[in-house]
């Protein structure tokens, strides 16, 4: 698959189809974590006999969380951060590679960071 690249405003103009994505995600890791304090016992003990109920609700999280991450990474995005909806979009700046950089309780795409940098590298768009 080549490599796609996105201005500022293609990145914005996907904000409407991957921020129900994003808050669906984000949505169904809470009630994975809620979930953990009383699941985890029951899992343990569900290997011998069969399962639970609890488990069985909480799988329809994790595949919430897989479909969303996949539908995300088919728009060529990165998922960088699952616990905040940290989302890159592989841009070209001054002639070389960069992240477009957006999470999710923002309303536009307004920053950028080099490959390497991670979030804590993200500068403002001029």
């Amino acid at each position: 698959m080549p490599t796609r690249y996105f201005t500022v405003e293609q990145a914005n103009a996907l904000l409407p189809t991957i921020r129900p994505l994003v808050a669906a995600l984000l949505e169904a890791r809470q009630r994975i974590v809620d979930a953990q304090p009383e699941l985890w016992p029951m899992l343990e003990k569900a290997v011998g006999n069969g399962g639970s109920a609890k488990a069985t609700a909480v799988l329809s999280d994790f595949e919430i969380v897989d479909h969303n991450v996949k539908a995300i990474m088919a728009l060529g995005l990165e998922l960088k951060d699952v616990n905040s909806g940290l989302v890159d979009f592989l841009a070209q700046r001054d002639g070389r590679e960069v992240y477009l950089c957006w999470r999710y309780d923002e309303p536009t795409v307004a920053h950028w960071h080099d490959l390497e940098a991670g979030f804590a590298g993200r500068q403002p768009l001029e």
